[in-house]
């Protein structure tokens, strides 16, 4: 399956359907009185979160959807029929914004959660309905309400435990299929992984999913490279475990790099990436010797002030420490997101 975690629709609900002018008209009923009958409601818009979602690929193809038009109203005092409403299905985490105004519309996040977009427009009055003691023929009607058009752009931002990030090349598709059945695309070279990919990891009563997401280069916050429309992602994790290769050059400026685009993306976006819990691991720790690895350890702690894990995938070295330290940050986040849904229920 493809994924798109962006899209840019058009959304109309239905017009109300006309009222009628009608007259009774029945054998030996000389006159008859007026029986046109009222205009349907349109159809509503509505927007709902599924939990078998995962993407927005469903919009990618298909740009306008309208709800159906009410029926018109009919003689023999009949009501045209109700449009049907027209329910537009969204994975968890996906934000609703008004393309003109720019803001939220609503945060989908729970599963079932369901939100008006545009009401239908209510049915025009048919010509019984103006009848009175002074006007027994009325011939007026009224036209339905006309349907609303709005223009919203989707926004998926994945609700994902714990985020990967690092620079391209790092080992963040390697972790994932090692701590999870995941199969993500792994190979000796840069912008390997082209979509975020989850992972489900189990830790003894914890579980999480990690979010194996492109890499980053400098620039990504300004839009360069692949990692930047995937930065969103990482607003709603729990922790975000950052992987630097030990193997290259000074991996110290690899990490104040990433460092850097989190703070610069913060600032334009208003958001809080910066902040999250991070777990620093230096990774391919088997492609040299123990002495080297223990030196660049040391080094990379001096030059940013940061503890980080030395690890191997592939022999499991610092593996299983590192997981059970997430499960950690996963779980403190539960716990405090749980306290503050009871105060906000007490309140």
């Amino acid at each position: 399956m493809k994924f798109l975690d962006e899209a840019v629709i058009e959304c109309r609900s239905g017009a109300g359907g006309a009222g009628c002018v009608s007259f009774r008209r029945e054998k030996y009923v000389e006159y008859g009185g007026p029986d046109g009958g009222n205009g349907g409601k349109g159809g509503d818009v509505w927007i709902e979160c599924a939990e078998n979602l995962n993407t927005l690929i469903d919009y990618r193809y298909t740009q306008l959807f309208k709800a159906p038009t009410g029926g018109h109203g009919m003689g023999r005092n009949r009501t045209g029929a109700a449009g049907k409403d027209l329910v537009l299905y969204v994975p968890p985490g996906t934000e609703v914004i008004d393309e003109e105004s720019e803001g939220l519309v609503v945060d989908m996040v729970k599963h079932g959660q369901r939100h008006l977009l545009l009401p239908g427009g209510r049915g025009g009055r048919g010509n019984a309905s103006y009848k009175s003691s002074t006007n027994q023929a009325p011939r007026e009607f009224t036209p339905g309400v006309p349907a609303r058009e709005m223009r919203v752009r989707l926004r998926l931002k994945i609700l994902a435990d714990v985020g990967l990030l690092g620079l391209p090349n790092a080992g963040k598709s390697t972790f994932v299929g090692k701590v999870s059945r995941a199969k993500p695309k792994v190979a000796d070279y840069a912008f390997t992984t082209l979509h975020p990919a989850l992972g489900f990891v189990r830790r003894d009563s914890t579980e999480f999913l990690v979010a194996d997401l492109p890499g980053l280069i400098e620039g990504a916050a300004d839009g360069h490279g692949l990692g930047h429309r995937f930065l969103k992602h990482v607003s709603r994790c729990a922790a975000v475990l950052h992987l630097i290769d030990i193997t290259q050059p000074e991996p110290w400026k690899a990490y104040k790099t990433i460092r850097k685009e989190l703070k610069i993306y913060d600032e334009d976006y208003e958001g809080d990436l910066s902040d999250l819990p991070e777990i620093v691991a230096l990774t391919k720790a088997d492609l040299m010797l123990d002495e080297e690895a223990e030196v660049i350890l040391k080094e990379f702690a001096k030059k940013t002030k940061t503890k980080p894990v030395l690890m191997s995938v592939h022999d499991g070295r610092g593996v299983d420490d590192t997981v059970g330290k997430l499960a950690e940050l996963v779980a403190d986040r539960r716990t405090v997101a749980l306290d503050e849904g009871e105060e906000a229920d007490e309140v």
